[in-house]
């Protein structure tokens, strides 16, 4: 029975592991609604060039191209999903093995077009020499973002010196790019570091979207931000002119063309130099996949 239970979690893990890029495209509720895909294994997959078109087309149906299905999930309902989350993380986490391994060559625990995907060809990076770069493509209002991050925290602060840690918010939608705009907007006021955090809990744990009810209306949405600034004590004035910024513009459009360029479709997703893409899924949790990260990285930085 007890094997069963583990199994059955794990799958549940495996399933709810990513917010697909349909979440968030419509609101009807007041509470960010997440839309969690299930995806089939990743393989190597060819990258389109980097000046792919900045725009991405909103889309509702719940069967995506790519044959799977779409599982409707409210993010901070009550705390049940969250502490749902965290039971199945920590099963996965125990079942898991988290050894690093050589990811090219030899016996290995990381399988490309398994735990990761190799791009073909690379992507050009925006780092100094000597550096490798992460990112980590996330949605405030995913509830698999939150979960992970106490965990990319940590591992930030054990990181090697070599890594290049990007956060980079997805834009798929209005509601997604309202997001983004406050995430930017915190970056252009050097408060990111100690508002970050805070935004992710205003939404998953407060129950607070900091969008408008109807996404498209970018004056509502820009009300409820500012007033959740001036709360953590921003003058309004202050993050009025960031939020309508030139910096601030040119980040979100920087912001679409890395999610068109690495075809994202789902968050927490990381792409390790131009060349690795993984996630919770493919690693097999969310520690395994910092581990990966981490190993990828590592095997970057010989080359």
């Amino acid at each position: 029975m007890r094997a069963y239970r583990t199994v059955l979690l794990l799958g549940l893990a495996l399933t709810i592991a990513a917010c697909g890029k349909q979440s968030g495209a419509d609101r009807s509720d007041t509470v960010p609604t997440a839309r969690v895909t299930a995806q089939p294994a990743r393989s190597a997959r060819a990258a389109p060039p980097a000046e792919a078109s900045p725009q991405a087309a909103t889309q509702t149906s719940k069967l995506n191209p790519d044959g799977s299905e779409t599982v409707e999930a409210a993010a901070g309902d009550s705390g049940v999903h969250n502490a749902l989350l965290a039971a199945v993380a920590s099963t996965v986490a125990a079942a898991t093995p988290t050894a690093s391994a050589e990811v090219t060559g030899g016996p290995t625990m990381w399988q490309d077009g398994v735990n990761y995907t190799r791009l073909v060809p690379a992507q050009p990076t925006d780092v100094p020499a000597g550096q490798v770069e992460v990112l980590e493509f996330f949605w405030y209002a995913c509830p698999h973002c939150f979960a992970l991050q106490p965990l990319v925290e940590a591992w930030k602060k054990t990181k090697p010196a070599y890594v290049t840690f990007v956060p980079v918010p997805v834009t798929w939608s209005p509601g997604h790019r309202a997001l983004a705009r406050l995430f930017y907007t915190l970056e252009s006021l050097g408060k990111l570091d100690q508002l970050h955090n805070e935004v992710f809990k205003e939404i998953q744990v407060n129950n607070d979207p900091l969008v408008a009810r109807d996404a498209a209306d970018e004056a509502e949405t820009e009300q409820l931000q500012t007033a959740f600034a001036v709360k953590q004590g921003i003058s309004a004035s202050a993050f009025k002119a960031a939020y309508h910024s030139m910096g601030v513009e040119a980040r979100l459009q920087r912001a679409d063309e890395l999610v068109q360029r690495y075809r994202i479709d789902g968050v927490p997703t990381f792409v390790v130099n131009g060349k690795y893409v993984a996630d919770v899924r493919s690693a097999g949790g969310q520690q395994p996949l910092l581990t990966l990260v981490g190993d990828l990285a590592a095997q970057e930085h010989k080359h």
